[in-house]
């Protein structure tokens, strides 16, 4: 039986020219400002999850996992921070999930800024 299904379904995909979904892991970041550092943290984690879910779909991945990946802060003053986030601009502590890992510093225009990082993986 198991036979006829895996022949059916290599059919399907010879048939309509489709590829199946080759599996993979991504490291996504995502950064955003706000007024707050919840607030930024949260929306930085809601960009990861939108990236996430762009690569599923470009993938054609049928499922995603996330897992927290630290990742250095992300300045947007690049020409202002050349060196990344300096020591005395970083709030601790980072916000750790299981999905996502965010850190957060104050900006160089905006009170506060997040950057989270992430691994996806999908099949």
């Amino acid at each position: 039986m198991g036979v006829v299904v895996f022949a059916a379904a290599g059919f399907a995909f010879a048939s309509f020219g489709a590829m199946p979904a080759k599996a993979g892991c991504q490291l996504i970041t995502a950064t955003h400002s706000a007024a707050s550092k919840a607030e930024a943290a949260q929306s930085s984690r809601a960009l990861a999850l939108q990236s996430a879910y762009e690569l599923k779909r470009s993938r054609g991945w049928s499922y995603v996992s996330l897992s927290a990946r630290k990742v250095k802060g992300d300045p947007f003053w690049k020409m202002v921070r050349p060196n990344g986030v300096p020591a005395d601009a970083q709030l601790k502590p980072d916000l750790v999930t299981g999905r996502f890992y965010t850190t957060c510093f104050t900006g160089v225009v905006v009170p506060y800024v997040c950057t989270t990082g992430s691994t996806v993986c999908g099949n």
